[in-house]
């Protein structure tokens, strides 16, 4: 059996690449935007399906890439949580959500802010996006596989092994 800092090793190496991939994939499909804008909105984004994702009747309705979350049932997010989830200064976040409202893609609604389901770049809704991730997750599970992680029970310490301390 693998030592557990091995398997740290390994899922650190091949996930970092696949979020890098992801990455680059975004932003050179969304040339015209600043990356910290790109951020800014995926992290809305995120936040506005938390909901749906955590309750599996809604995940499941909402799975069909044709299927897309309406304003309605998105859970909002504030400015100053987006601060804090992206270790960015407020008073950024505001200057940014500020260009990103006055471009239709963010709304504010009583629970924070979205991004629009009508939005014309088609966050949240870009079919050549998410089949590109379905892509580079498909890499990233056969690079596991290959490196002998096939599943969450893999991720495991051995019994006995020290643990690592908790990220902060």
């Amino acid at each position: 059996m693998r030592n557990a800092s091995d398997v740290i090793r390994t899922v650190s190496r091949h996930t970092l690449a696949y979020m890098l991939f992801s990455i680059s994939e975004l932003f050179r499909h969304y040339d015209e935007f600043d990356p910290l804008d790109l951020l800014i909105v995926h992290a809305i984004l995120n936040a506005n399906v938390i909901g749906v994702m955590n309750d599996p009747s809604l995940d499941e309705q909402f799975s069909s890439i044709h299927a897309v979350e309406p304003d309605a049932i998105k859970q909002g997010v504030s400015r100053a949580a987006l601060s804090r989830f992206l270790s960015l200064p407020l008073e950024t976040v505001r200057r940014r959500v500020t260009g990103l409202k006055r471009r239709k893609i963010l709304a504010e609604t009583k629970a924070g802010l979205i991004v629009t389901e009508q939005n014309a770049f088609r966050f949240g809704n870009n079919h050549e996006l998410q089949k590109t991730n379905m892509l580079l997750l498909t890499k990233l599970l056969r690079d596991l596989k290959r490196a002998g992680i096939n599943g969450p029970d893999d991720l495991r310490a051995p019994k006995g092994a020290a643990s690592t301390r908790k990220a902060k």
